[in-house]
């Protein structure tokens, strides 16, 4: 089964991609993983994508689709697969689509994660990390138990994501519904969407998610 997962940063398709992966049996590719890891080694890709994730832009589709392509290719991904985060928008959609009919493959579902925006800010504003064993807590759903130190390891020393502040989460949803709407309206139109609500706990969400994929 090949799955879409499309939803604002924070609506929790990154959890739920990884339970579905274990339940299936099947490959996840996040676009935002994929992106870090190219940062992380200051690639010549991950150095331009940076520069437009620090400022809450969407990375261009050039620069995804190069990513991307090199990874839905590789023979791990022949049983199936969850895109998290790709495509962002219809012409993204429109080169997935003829990138996967060229390897006679095809979209089964498309997941739409739907959060209130309030919430999504909290979520990705209010989260940070361990950076001993990199436990994740957030501000405003997962304090830490005793202040100043992590609850797995004990540490005092934390870190938080240059963009993952109130400001730029803001701008970052902003110029996500102006490409999710079309995309969101070009898979309904092909019949392949499906709607989750997810502000719920993580495995209810994941119960109506088999309920959906298996409709």
């Amino acid at each position: 089964m090949n799955v879409i997962f499309i939803g604002a940063p924070g609506s929790g398709k990154g959890t739920q991609s990884q339970m579905l992966q274990k339940h299936l049996g099947i490959v996840g590719i996040s676009t935002g993983d994929a992106l870090r890891s190219e940062v992380a080694n200051k690639s010549e890709i991950g150095i331009l994508a940076k520069s437009y994730m620090d400022s809450g832009q969407l990375v261009p589709d050039n620069v995804v689709i190069d990513i991307i392509k090199n990874i839905i290719v590789k023979p791990n991904c022949n049983n199936g697969f969850i895109l998290d985060g790709f495509p962002r928008n219809v012409n993204q959609a429109l080169e997935l689509e003829k990138m996967l009919g060229s390897l006679s493959k095809k979209i089964n579902k498309v997941v739409f994660f739907e959060v209130s925006d309030d919430i999504l800010i909290k979520r990705i504003s209010g989260r940070f990390s361990c950076m001993n064993c990199g436990a994740v807590y957030n501000h405003y759903f997962k304090p830490l138990k005793k202040e100043g130190y992590c609850d797995e390891c004990g540490k005092n020393e934390f870190e938080k994501r240059d963009d993952d502040n109130e400001q730029t989460v803001k701008k970052r949803l902003e110029v996500y519904y102006q490409s999710s709407f079309p995309l969101i309206e070009f898979y309904k139109k092909k019949n392949l969407l499906v709607k989750l609500d997810a502000l719920k706990i993580a495995p209810l969400i994941f119960e109506h998610l088999l309920l959906s994929l298996n409709s």
